[in-house]
């Protein structure tokens, strides 16, 4: 069967330059690593025609032979004169940089003795704007893993203790060799942990941890805001044979209001009126967060829509001793069902009622005459 183009294996264009090179083998060499495809022949092939593309293009002086002799650069004797084979240290060091991750090159994730860190939990959490108002202490129940009072982590029965893999020696990690380059695989014996247990624990079956619910208290302190993420460190899910535990991450979420709105420490509350006091002037009182009540005054003539600040009535501002302000939205409410003497009133009004009492209505109305005197002429 002939070979197919190294250009078509890793989906790249002949002009393509280096960086286009790595990025498109860096794709597929994830996706057809045989970690990722236990078992899959096809999928360990892929991969192989995948590496011997690219250490082939990468490399100048082969990229020249082959696209100039093609395969044949490389046969025995080919005009290439490269029968020799490709050499390994190019291409362990990109190896090395796209899947030291996957095969626990992340640094403290997993430590020598196979113990091992222990995941992050979420919990996510509901208050009132009351509560963020003040702050509170909340308990919450969290299911989690703890670690095993028995074993006290280590897995193995008390009185015995885990043993260095004989595969790896210990190292979590195996070499095995794949035509022209080496493979380095996590044990398949100690899933590299670099130990294995024989007389496992009963209660944690080797784990070092075991599953249950725990009580923790919460500080939520005043003026927080929504989607804010509390982290309460070593309180997540015990990490296995004496690995130490993850983290937990509260995550926030303010309810919404039935009077305020929140804006960072400010509030707003839209407040209707009556015409008359809206005309006239007048007072109401409003309770704000605090539980007070603060007495609002509305000048004469205010309009829909107008903003009265009440300094420092709004949200504290986190860790700190300043408050934001309350912003109370005016809104003028219409007269409904009107009474006879009522309707005889607002017609009397109407019929007294000058430019200077509706100077903002009696000002567009003559701006739209004029403008379709305009398009008349």
């Amino acid at each position: 069967m002939a070979k197919p183009d190294f250009y078509e294996t890793l989906g790249v264009a002949r002009g393509a330059d280096e960086k286009e090179l790595k990025s498109a083998f860096r794709k597929l060499a994830m996706k057809y690593h045989p970690d990722k495809n236990p078992g899959d022949a096809a999928a360990e092939h892929k991969f192989k025609e995948l590496n011997e593309a690219y250490e082939t293009l990468k490399d100048p002086q082969k990229r020249a032979a082959y696209d100039r002799f093609g395969h044949a650069a490389f046969e025995q004797g080919g005009p290439g004169g490269m029968g020799g084979g490709f050499g390994g240290g190019g291409f362990s060091d990109i190896f090395e940089d796209i899947f030291g991750e996957m095969m626990g090159g992340r640094g403290g994730r997993r430590s020598s003795g196979g113990r091992e860190r222990g995941a992050d939990l979420r919990y996510n959490m509901e208050i009132s704007l009351e509560e963020a108002y003040s702050g509170k202490t909340a308990q919450i129940r969290v299911p989690t893993s703890i670690t095993c009072d028995v074993c006290t982590g280590s897995g193995a029965k008390p009185g015995t203790q885990p043993t260095t893999c004989s595969t790896c020696g210990g190292a979590g990690r195996v070499r095995a060799s794949q035509g022209f380059f080496s493979v380095e695989r996590t044990c398949p014996t100690c899933h590299g942990r670099g130990q294995t247990i024989t007389d496992p624990c009963t209660k944690c079956g080797g784990q070092g941890r075991v599953t249950e619910e725990r009580s923790l208290s919460v500080n939520i302190p005043a003026g927080i805001e929504d989607g804010t993420r509390i982290r309460l460190a070593g309180e997540g899910e015990a990490g296995m044979r004496g690995g130490p535990a993850g983290d937990l991450y509260i995550f926030l979420s303010v309810r919404p209001h039935a009077v305020f709105q929140r804006e960072g420490a400010d509030l707003y509350c839209t407040v209707p009126i009556s015409m008359t006091t809206a005309a006239l002037g007048g007072k109401f009182d409003i309770t704000t967060m605090d539980g007070a009540r603060s007495r609002v005054s509305v000048p004469e003539g205010t309009q829909p829509g107008k903003e009265l600040r009440l300094r420092g009535k709004g949200m504290p501002v986190l860790r700190s001793a300043q408050f934001g302000d309350l912003y109370v939205r005016i809104s003028i409410e219409t007269p409904q069902k009107l009474s006879k003497r009522q309707r005889e009133l607002l017609m009397e009004f109407q019929e007294l009622s000058s430019k200077e009492t509706s100077p903002e209505s009696a000002g567009f109305f003559s701006r739209m005459k004029g403008f379709f005197d305009t398009l008349t002429d």
